[in-house]
Order: structure tokens, then C-alpha cells, then sequence
């Protein structure tokens, strides 16, 4: 299977190359092209490959002017980070869209998806029911918490970025966060609510006290019974934060696989 990777990130061309020689070692990476005019110079004297992988924001603009120029008819795999572009994708030739950070499931699903396109085209119901089930999830994200309206001195409200917000935690019944200049506030929602209204991406429910950003991570012991102990950047706890045995696996998974 021949490969073209267009990409102007060379972290995220590492990424996927590594990924490739995972899953598919027979895959070949034929070049990578970091603009929409370095791949329309490219495909006006080269044939098509087997698969495109394509990230949507190059450096000299949107990978979409491409297909105003040439016909891409080969399968292709979108990789970005902006899920606005997920539909408009799906109208040229996408088999997949990968959001970043790109982990090696991702991939292999993708690619078990090609190969299962191959050997059945898929119907226009099971492509719209594809397309439904995208779109769940888009407005999923985009339901997201960004910003929170915190009460300060009785009759003030501070606006905070999340990005702004390293954790979260319980100290008795009260919940609250902590920011990257190591302020505390008080919230009202629980930690449950929390965890639901935050992008997965950037938090992790690290047991029933703590909901932590990855920034605020400091370092990690290997603790007891294959647990793990996380010391914090921003904060000292009083006790040890723990992830238990069960979610030492998926810990590690999310904490790889870097924030976009």
C-alpha cells in the first residue's frame, strides 16, 4: 500500500509515520508534502496512492482548496485538530477523520475501515447512519465547558479560561479548582459534573477526590499493588493521589497521547 502524507507539522509526520510502521509495516510512505501548493505541484506529475492522510490547516491554507484544483479520487484519511471541518470532509472522499492527538487505535481502525470498504462498498443508509453518529459526536464536543463564571467576594464573577484550571478537588464536601498561578476556588458543581461538562482530552478523573489536567502533573511513582502515585506542579495534597490498578492502563493511555 502506497502512502502520501500531507502534513506540515513534522511532529505530527513522525507520529504518523511511527504509527504506520506499527500497524501496517508494509505500508509505504511514498513523500510527505507540507502545503496545498507543494501538493498540487506533486500530483501534477504523480499518479494517485492507495491512501491519503491529510491534515486539513496547512501552512499556506485549507487542504479543501486542493480538491477546487484536482481530483483526488483515492481514499483519503483527514487528521486535524477542528472538528468544524468533520462534515465538509466526509464530502470528499474521506474514509475516516481522525481528531489529534492520533493514537494508535485510531489508525488501526481506520485502516480496518478501508479495508472493509473495499471488500463491501458501503450502502447510502449505512453511510448516513456513519455520518449521524459523527455528528453526535461533534455536538458532543462542542458541548464542552471553555470558560467558567466563578463567584468572588460575594457580588463579583471571574472569568476563567479552563485552560487556566490545573484541577479540581474535593476537600470535605466542598469542590475546587485550582489555577496555574496556584489560586483556589470554591465551585458549586460536584466533581461528577465536572468530569461530564470537561473535554476528556484535557482531563482525567484521577479517582473520587481529584480531577487533574495533564499540565499539572509534575512526575509519577510506581506505587503499591500496580498503582500509581501523581505528584502535582500547583499543589500539595495531604495525601497521596492515586490512580487505582483497574485505571493505571487507561491513565497511561491518556496521558500519552498529548493535548491538542
Amino acid at each position: 500500500m502506497k502512502v502520501i502524507i500531507i502534513e506540515d507539522e513534522r511532529a505530527a509526520v513522525r507520529n504518523l509515520i511511527s504509527l504506520l510502521n506499527e500497524v501496517r509495516p508494509e505500508a509505504e510512505v511514498v513523500t510527505v508534502i507540507d502545503s496545498v501548493a507543494g501538493t498540487l505541484e506533486w500530483f501534477a506529475e504523480h499518479p494517485l496512492p492507495d491512501l491519503l492522510f491529510m491534515d486539513i490547516h496547512l501552512a499556506d491554507g485549507s487542504a479543501f482548496e486542493i480538491f477546487e484544483h484536482i481530483p483526488l479520487s483515492c481514499p483519503i484519511i483527514f487528521t486535524t485538530a477542528y472538528d468544524e471541518y468533520a462534515l465538509r470532509a466526509f464530502k470528499v472522499n474521506s474514509i475516516d477523520y481522525l481528531l489529534k492527538p492520533i493514537g494508535q487505535a485510531d489508525i488501526e481502525h481506520a485502516l480496518q475501515k478501508l479495508e472493509h470498504l473495499h471488500a463491501s462498498p458501503p450502502s447510502g443508509t449505512q453511510h448516513e447512519q456513519e455520518l449521524l453518529q459523527l455528528m453526535r459526536l461533534l455536538n458532543k464536543k462542542e458541548s464542552f465547558k471553555s470558560h467558567f463564571l466563578i463567584p468572588v467576594k460575594g457580588d463579583k464573577l471571574l472569568p476563567v479560561p479552563v485552560e487556566m484550571i490545573r484541577l479540581f478537588y474535593i476537600r470535605g464536601c466542598q469542590v475546587k479548582a485550582v489555577l496555574n498561578d496556584r489560586s483556589e476556588y470554591a465551585f458549586t458543581q460536584t466533581l461528577d459534573e465536572l468530569t461530564d461538562c470537561l473535554d476528556p482530552a484535557h482531563f482525567f478523573r484521577i479517582n473520587r477526590q481529584y480531577l487533574i489536567s495533564r499540565e499539572a502533573i509534575k512526575d509519577i511513582d510506581l506505587w503499591f499493588n500496580g498503582r500509581l502515585s501523581v505528584n502535582l506542579h500547583h499543589f500539595t495534597p495531604s495525601e497521596k493521589i492515586l490512580v487505582s490498578k483497574a485505571r493505571v492502563g487507561e491513565f497511561k493511555e491518556w496521558f500519552s497521547s498529548s493535548v491538542r
